[in-house]
Parts: C-alpha cells; sequence; structure tokens
C-alpha cells in the first residue's frame, strides 16, 4: 500500500484574499517540485488570469502514479489510458457563507508522464512541471481548449504567465 504524504499546506495572498493549498504526493518519484513551488505554479496562474474571489479559495494538487490517473481518466473522461493531468473543477454552492473558502477544485499530475514528455520535448522537468501546474490551474479557472478560439486562447495566456517566468513559450510561438 502506498503511503500518501501531505507535502504541504499552505497559504498564498490572493487577489481579494487567500488560497489554500492542499499537496498531496502519492508516487515515489524523485523529480516532483517542492509543495512550495507547486504554490508558486498555481499561484502564478491564477493571479495573470485575474481571477477575483469574494472569499478565500482552496486549491488541492495531488501527484499520482499513472495506475491512478489511468482510472480517473477513464472514470471521468471515458479514455482508458494515463495522461499527464487531470482538472476537477468543484460545482459551485449556491448561497454558501461568505466566510467559507470556495473551493476551486483539485489538479491532478501524474509524475511519470511530466518526466518522460519532458524528455521527449526536449526540455527541463522543471518546466514542464511548471507548464503542466499552469495548465491545471487555468481548466479549473474555466478555460478550456476544446475549440480553436478556446485553444488559442487558453494557450496563449499559458505561454504569456510561463514566459514572465523566464520559461519558453511551450507552444514554441515566436
Amino acid at each position: 500500500m502506498k503511503m500518501i504524504v501531505t507535502a504541504g499546506r499552505g497559504t498564498d495572498a490572493v487577489l481579494s484574499g487567500t488560497v489554500s493549498f492542499d499537496v498531496q504526493i502519492a508516487c515515489d518519484a524523485p523529480d516532483v517540485p517542492a509543495a512550495s513551488e507547486i504554490r508558486e505554479w498555481v499561484g502564478a496562474a491564477y493571479k495573470r488570469a485575474q481571477f477575483v474571489a469574494d472569499r478565500d479559495i482552496e486549491i488541492a494538487v495531488r501527484v499520482v502514479e499513472e495506475d491512478e490517473i489511468r482510472a480517473l481518466n477513464r472514470d471521468f473522461r471515458q479514455q482508458d489510458m494515463p495522461t499527464n493531468v487531470l482538472s476537477f473543477p468543484a460545482a459551485r454552492i449556491d448561497g454558501l457563507p461568505k466566510d467559507q473558502p470556495l473551493t476551486l477544485g483539485d489538479i491532478v499530475v501524474c509524475a511519470s508522464i511530466v518526466r518522460a514528455e519532458a524528455a521527449e520535448q526536449g526540455k527541463s522537468t522543471a518546466d514542464h512541471w511548471a507548464h503542466i501546474l499552469v495548465h491545471g490551474t487555468l481548466h479549473l479557472l474555466g478555460y478550456d481548449h476544446v475549440t480553436k478560439l478556446e485553444a488559442a486562447e487558453m494557450e496563449g495566456l499559458e505561454s504569456r504567465i510561463l514566459v514572465e517566468h523566464g520559461i519558453a513559450d511551450p507552444y514554441g510561438a515566436s
């Protein structure tokens, strides 16, 4: 049985409140970013997307093995294969008291797939982690890439966030 390590709980200031993070490491991968780095990339995405909440927010990030992400992808997206990242936006609760935090949702990342993709794409694993975390966070904030227009908007925002933090545009735009 795998032990789940809660690698970090923390809060960061957000535009109009705080963001609480729950980072769970449920795998033995050697190159998983520290919880503080995970929080940094998730925070960079919601700050750049100018997400504004009238209350504190909560986000969970879980780092997993291929078998777990494959099961999630199969059960929730009907795709029986592992993937790099899945985002599960939380349902909005009408009438939630203002003193209760807004749960944005969960981001699940497969460490071995991130590592393999980074090698295939000739980029550092750390840079690819940054991209995957930004991508997953933008999904929680309502961005998608189903249509060409949606993809252009989401990928453009991802690129701007990464470039602003010294990482090459993952889509290769100049």
